[in-house]
């Protein structure tokens, strides 16, 4: 069945395509909710030191400028 034919179909709930068994499809589960865990890790260790510590945000901002300015001599 196409895509075309299930869209047509008011009885046919549409899916994803992880939810149907495809043999030969290796699908690792959790490693998503670990990429997120870590990346929320990192935004909320980001946060909490920009509120602690804001001469570092400062100081990376100072880096970032200054290297922007020298790319464009």
């Amino acid at each position: 069945m196409t895509q075309h034919v299930r869209d047509k179909e008011p009885e046919t709930t549409l899916g994803t395509s992880a939810d149907i068994d495809v043999p030969g499809r290796d699908v690792t589960p959790g490693r998503g909710r670990l990429l997120e865990l870590l990346g929320l890790t990192l935004v909320a260790g980001a946060g909490v030191l920009f509120v602690v510590r804001p001469e570092f945000y400062e100081a990376g901002v100072h880096v970032f400028a200054t290297r922007a300015a020298s790319l464009v001599r």
